[in-house]
């Protein structure tokens, strides 16, 4: 039985790469106008023409996916989201359904890709984490994104969780941005992700349920950004932990 499985997911990761590819280059040319808007209206007319292909894309792989704690967002207000890393799979899905247009911290080296790293830098905050000159560029750049009224999305583990744990120790720079800017967290979880891409599977791919659920935002007013990063992870250390079969 294990034999079937591992071809399946082979066969199946083909597909799921193969029919990225495709739906993509359908939607490059379309998400291109993006850059034509002045922001934060180019970002928003992405995030929605990302949406459509997600939706797209996550039907043609089989999988399931649902959203939940959207009204925790305020109409006309920013936020920081922090998201959990797991899989290849969290940033695609994160960014295109956090209500309101949005950028994710990104590396760089992402948007050398051809045709892709025009799509992918429109959405994106782009940071050489090696050059001290490049995260110091890119904080600013964040803060121009919360000013505009967009949101950001932040992986405070940084890189995907290999551990056991629920999640990993969080990097500073959420909170720090939090703490400057005072602008409220949103703690997102994604589940899911890791059952369908396993981490210890090279080019392995199966359909799962997947979620991402918005919780309820963490105050970054009268807190240190040491104590909001604290409480950020304790909030969603606890969800993943009490909410895991």
């Amino acid at each position: 039985m294990n034999i079937f499985k591992e071809i399946a997911g082979r066969v199946w990761a083909t597909w799921g790469l193969l029919s990225f590819i495709i739906t993509f280059l359908i939607i490059l040319p379309i998400s291109l106008i993006s850059y034509l808007i002045p922001e934060p209206g180019g970002t928003h007319f992405l995030i929605r023409i990302s949406r459509v292909w997600m939706r797209v894309w996550l039907f043609l792989i089989g999988c399931s996916f649902r959203v939940t704690g959207k009204e925790h967002f305020e109409k006309g207000k920013s936020y920081i989201v922090t998201c959990n890393h797991n899989s290849l799979l969290d940033i695609p899905l994160s960014s295109p359904f956090i209500p309101g247009p949005n950028k994710t911290i990104a590396k760089m080296s992402f948007a050398k890709i051809p045709l892709f790293g025009l799509y992918y830098a429109k959405g994106s905050v782009l940071v050489d984490r090696k050059s001290e000159k490049s995260r110091r560029v890119s904080f600013e750049k964040m803060k121009w994104v919360l000013r505009t009224g967009m949101h950001m999305c932040i992986y405070p583990e940084g890189t995907r969780n290999r551990t056991e744990e629920p999640l990993k120790p969080f990097y500073n720079g959420a909170f720090k941005l939090a703490y400057e800017t005072k602008t409220d967290i949103i703690p997102a979880i994604i589940s899911g992700t890791k059952e369908a891409v396993p981490l210890h599977k090279t080019f392995f791919f199966l359909p799962k349920r997947l979620e991402i659920r918005f919780l309820p935002p963490v105050s970054s007013k009268n807190i240190t950004a040491l104590d909001l990063k604290n409480k950020v992870f304790n909030t969603m250390y606890d969800h993943i932990r009490n909410n895991t079969p």
